[in-house]
């Protein structure tokens, strides 16, 4: 099993997740995060004064998937969110050792 965490553009949530609902990925797990890559943060201007922003606002969705689906996921989240503008995002994929669903006691794939 492995998961899958990108972070991407908050305007860009409700096409990722259409494009995972199409390969029947059954859950997600999305947070609101902040931060910088390359951006740096940008300056804007309140009330006459300006004044840097370092975090930008990001969206965090991590799914836990079968390693053999990681490519077709991956693919998918590139496609769906893709603007081709700095700050589109980061993809990491990485080992899941073990899966419990704590309702029913299930372990691993049963439990995804």
């Amino acid at each position: 099993m492995k998961k899958i965490e990108t972070i991407i553009k908050p305007f860009k949530l409700d096409d990722l997740k259409e494009a995972l609902h199409e390969l029947n990925v059954q859950g997600m797990t999305v947070s609101e995060v902040k931060g910088f890559g390359r951006q740096k943060g940008h300056t804007e201007i309140y009330r006459g004064a300006e004044y840097m922003v370092d975090f930008i606002p990001k969206i965090k969705v991590e799914i836990i998937i079968e390693a053999t689906r990681v490519e077709e996921i991956v693919e998918a989240i590139i496609t769906s969110v893709r603007t081709g503008k700095i700050g589109d995002g980061k993809i990491f994929v990485l080992p899941v050792e073990q899966v419990v669903r704590i309702r029913t006691g299930e372990t691993d794939k049963k439990a995804i």
